[in-house]
């Protein structure tokens, strides 16, 4: 089992500095190179204060020069805010500015909110079908020479320049939930992201279900599959019903956000009242604590050994969470220290 970081600067209030959330980022990407993780992921998201993440491969350059041996994920890239041409040259540049430690993950992107304000009209159908026109194109473009004439792309023979570090360019993942999406990341060969949210074990084992399923039908090589979870080590049993609380009310930030129904004010959505995330029964503190990856040390071994059973490569704890940058902090050094080791 692989272990990453999932992480993104995040504003909860208009009087945190954004040059101080930076540094925070930088020092947790920092403990993860220092503790032994594979890699760092970050995504896109724009106008959100709740997720800082305009352009990933600026972020991942930036930890590239403060980091030694961390891979360097988008996590994810929103595949139809891209044209072709111009993210296999943007991915290609930053694996060379980043020594050839550039991974691509790549997603239809998931918030109407964003929809709306990149490509009006744009709907989770349409996005998915750009993503699938153009990924299978980034490797094409490297190579160089490469046509095409599609449903939402056409441009005549290009070559992406610069050429990636890597052979046959950075690795590329996908991120998947329907067993289409599955079929088609492991047919074209590509990675799995999946995230099963706030849904829990049965959703886990769901999405590894759907994995297999195109792996059974496809005859190359199976590919790896990275499971992102939110994660959190407690020193005892009231730091772990803070952390229940503190997800609580970032899932609920979490869905109003998706539903994009409140007003948002200088990027950051109208403030939930306690009664509104306290009525929210499916994100209750109670149903985190069973549903997500939290708990002790020992907790967070045994949940990860059943993913680790289950056939997952990869592990991506996932730390945005609306705690303050100390709880993290202590969460993920306690992850370092407490945790990993059992997999070594």
């Amino acid at each position: 089992m692989d272990f990453s970081l999932f992480a993104h600067m995040e504003r909860i209030t208009p009087d945190q500095p954004h040059s101080v959330l930076h540094r925070e980022f930088i020092d947790l990407c920092k403990m993860a190179d220092d503790g032994g993780m594979r890699a760092v992921w970050t995504g896109e998201h724009h106008g959100m204060e709740f997720t800082i993440a305009p352009n990933p491969f600026t972020t991942l350059v930036d930890v590239a020069h403060q980091t030694k041996n961390l891979r360097l994920g988008t996590g994810t890239v929103i595949a139809p805010f891209w044209h072709p041409i111009k993210l296999a040259g943007e991915a290609a540049a930053a694996d060379l500015m980043t020594g050839g430690r550039l991974e691509l993950g790549i997603a239809r992107g998931a918030y109407s909110y964003e929809y709306e304000r990149m490509m009006p009209g744009l709907d989770a159908w349409q996005a998915g079908q750009r993503m699938r026109e153009s990924a299978p194109l980034l490797r094409q473009l490297w190579a160089g020479d490469c046509a095409h004439q599609g449903e939402f792309y056409a441009f005549p023979a290009t070559t992406a320049t610069p050429k990636p570090v890597q052979e046959n360019g950075p690795p590329i993942w996908i991120a998947a939930r329907d067993p289409n999406s599955h079929e088609f990341g492991v047919h074209n060969g590509f990675n799995i992201q999946v995230t099963p949210l706030w849904m829990g074990m049965e959703e886990i084992t769901s999405l590894m279900v759907r994995f297999q399923a195109a792996c059974d039908s496809h005859a190359g090589p199976r590919p790896k599959i990275m499971l992102l979870h939110h994660t959190y080590v407690a020193a005892d049993a009231d730091d772990l019903a803070q952390a229940a609380r503190e997800l609580s009310r970032y899932y609920s930030y979490f869905g109003a956000w998706f539903q994009n129904k409140r007003p948002v004010q200088q990027g950051l959505i109208e403030t939930l009242t306690d009664a509104e995330i306290g009525a929210n029964a499916m994100m209750a503190p109670d149903n985190l604590l069973r549903d997500l990856t939290v708990g002790s040390a020992r907790q967070v071994i045994d949940r990860i050994r059943r993913y680790e059973d289950l056939g997952y490569d990869e592990y991506a704890f996932w730390i945005d969470s609306g705690m303050s940058f100390a709880r993290k902090r202590d969460s993920l050094a306690r992850f370092l220290d407490d945790v990993m080791p059992a997999f070594a």
